[in-house]
């Protein structure tokens, strides 16, 4: 690849919710055709130019870390896991509409990931289920998978739920179907929202002077963490 500057964007999420297939569509442009688990982490590049159609243009790497895992695993595997969640600059939080679980434990998530950061993110509880977060130093962005197999019946209760979830964490929401490319095509207001949080990532990290924000990736470029799949 040639060399371009580039931004460490976490993937997180249960497994299950389709995280490969949202990756491998948002880099690649192409449907997942036989999905599997992700052991470990799989990194894979999107190309994304910065404010398109503007006079700061400018072309960047997106690198997505698609972290796989559970949420609520042994305290060895999440210690093992906190290695990717270094100068992270933008963290996208994947759920499963049809599994609310999956859906409650993105705080869990955000916390084990946010808790790397050097700075504070302010979590605020507002009340025994919910936590809100004001004021992320990491940008974020919710994306619900599976909107194809919501009955039509129970649609609105669903999209109902998610816009707490996005209210939470101060961040847009786009629901999709991984399988369905047309969700993320040019000018929906999925692609322009997923184009406005890459955008907000790459200010965060380059034309923002926050010294959390602001360390070298050159230096972590040299460690290659390979895709790994089971059988």
């Amino acid at each position: 690849m040639a060399s371009l500057d580039r931004v460490k964007v976490l993937v997180l999420g249960d497994s299950g919710v389709g995280m490969s297939s949202l990756v491998h569509l948002l880099c690649q442009n192409q449907v997942l055709g036989n999905p599997s688990w992700t052991v470990g982490c799989s990194v894979d590049v999107r190309v994304h130019d910065y404010r398109e159609g503007t006079p700061e243009e400018k072309t960047y790497y997106i690198e997505l870390w698609d972290v796989g895992g559970s949420v609520g695993s042994a305290s060895s595997v999440k210690s093992t896991r906190t290695v990717f969640y270094n100068s992270v600059n933008g963290i996208i939080l994947v759920h499963d509409l049809t599994n609310k679980k999956s859906s409650q434990n993105l705080y869990r998530w955000s916390q084990e990931a946010l808790s790397k950061d050097s700075s504070p993110t302010g979590i605020i509880v507002s009340n025994g289920d919910r936590e809100q977060f004001s004021e992320n130093s990491v940008p974020l962005l919710l994306i619900g998978t599976k909107y194809d197999q919501i009955p039509e019946n129970k649609r609105n209760d669903v999209l109902a739920r998610t816009a707490f979830l996005s209210e939470d964490f101060n961040a847009e929401e786009i629901n999709m179907d991984c399988t369905n490319p047309r969700y993320l095509a040019a000018g929906t207001s999925n692609a322009v929202k997923l184009s406005r949080f890459f955008d907000k990532v790459i200010e965060k990290r380059y034309f923002t002077r926050d010294p959390g924000q602001m360390q070298s990736f050159t230096d972590r470029r040299r460690f290659n963490f390979k895709s790994l799949h089971s059988d």
